[in-house]
């Protein structure tokens, strides 16, 4: 992995909603926004923007199922997360 998308990887995590959102997607998969907010105790709106800066940064998938989206770890947001437990 090049510097670039290392940096990208590491401001997808650099905020406590979304290390929350990472935790909170290891043990509950398959959330949709509105679950995941009312988990973390935040807007919508709020976490809505932490997911698209996740996705963009290949820590969360997303999959959309007619109305309803879905989001779940992706293989590295479980790798990121396996850190974040080694800190912890």
């Amino acid at each position: 992995m090049d510097s670039y998308t290392l940096e990208n990887v590491v401001k997808g995590v650099a905020n406590h909603y979304r290390i929350d959102i990472l935790f909170l997607l290891s043990s509950n998969p398959d959330l949709s926004v509105e679950e995941i907010a009312n988990h973390c105790g935040a807007g919508y709106k709020t976490i809505a923007v932490h997911l698209r800066k996740m996705t963009s940064s290949g820590l969360v998938e997303k999959r959309q199922y007619g109305r309803r989206k879905e989001h779940n770890l992706s293989n590295r947001g479980k790798q990121v997360l396996s850190l974040l437990r080694t800190i912890k």
